[in-house]
């Protein structure tokens, strides 16, 4: 199994939401750029498919990108930790050392 030990601020772990998730390693404060969500482009959904929106110059309406580094473990919660800014992921409040960093995945994710 790959290591994602990268990461000074976070690591993968077990998770009690989902398989396995993104943890800080340290305090986090809100604001502080946690990281860029890696991967090749990809038109096809998969579990660590993230999908962002085309900047309107694109034909596509959405973009997913297929995760390959730490941040493809990030796991959905309606009340998120983190928030993505295209693929940057940032602390949307303080996250404290061994808590699980989430995301909201969207509208659709909650109606499926």
């Amino acid at each position: 199994m790959q290591e994602y030990d990268d990461n000074p601020l976070c690591y993968v772990a077990d998770s009690p939401i989902h398989g396995r998730g993104l943890f800080a390693r340290r305090d986090i404060e809100r604001g502080t750029w946690i990281g860029h969500y890696d991967g090749p482009q990809t038109q096809e959904n998969g579990m660590h498919v993230l999908w962002i929106e085309a900047d309107v110059e694109v034909d596509e309406e959405w973009i997913g990108y297929d995760g390959n580094n730490e941040l493809r473990f990030l796991n959905h919660d309606p009340h998120p930790n983190g928030e993505m800014d295209g693929l940057d992921l940032y602390a949307a409040q303080t996250i404290r050392a061994g808590e699980e960093i989430t995301i909201d995945y969207g509208e659709e994710f909650e109606a499926a």
